[in-house]
């Protein structure tokens, strides 16, 4: 396979994101836009690191609660045993990949359960270009069916 000098040091990665939009969209599509909100497929390497205050900050509190739930139980579990720190910090760990794995799931069955609904998916290069290619598709498609609506009321 011939590469070019051109794609010498480009970066084939792509990210995904699902698009939501609230219960109740504003009538204007610019108002409309601005409630939209993208969740990013993939690994959170903030959610790996410091899982609770990432949830606390994302306003996760029910998956926040389950898991100090969770780690508590484990946490008695391993002092029951008296397995020690290494155990604990081990199972920590692993907590903490868990929900860096299902950090987008989260997030995403949060908004549901918050009335939101999903709109979209949409991947590319960045978050940038994928913003940039779902709102390309979402304005034509918003536009076409305002039209549509105006000419229904023409009538």
């Amino acid at each position: 396979m011939l590469r070019t000098l051109s794609s010498i040091g480009a970066s084939n990665r792509v990210v995904a994101y699902t698009v939501h939009e609230p219960p109740e969209p504003a009538s204007v599509p610019t108002e409309r836009a601005d409630g939209i909100v993208f969740v990013k497929d993939g690994f959170n390497w903030w959610a790996f690191f410091v899982a609770p205050i990432w949830m606390l900050a994302n306003r996760l509190w029910l998956p926040f609660i389950g898991y100090v739930a969770v780690a508590a139980a484990l946490g008695g579990i391993i002092y029951a045993l008296d397995l020690g720190a290494t155990w604990a910090t081990i199972v920590n760990l692993e907590l903490n990949l868990i929900v860096a794995f299902e950090a987008d799931s989260l997030q995403r069955w949060s908004l549901e359960r918050k009335g939101w609904r999903m709109i979209g998916t949409v991947s590319g290069a960045n978050m940038r270009e994928c913003e940039r290619r779902f709102f390309e598709r979402w304005i034509t498609k918003v536009e076409s069916s305002s039209e549509a609506v105006q000419m229904d009321a023409q009538i």
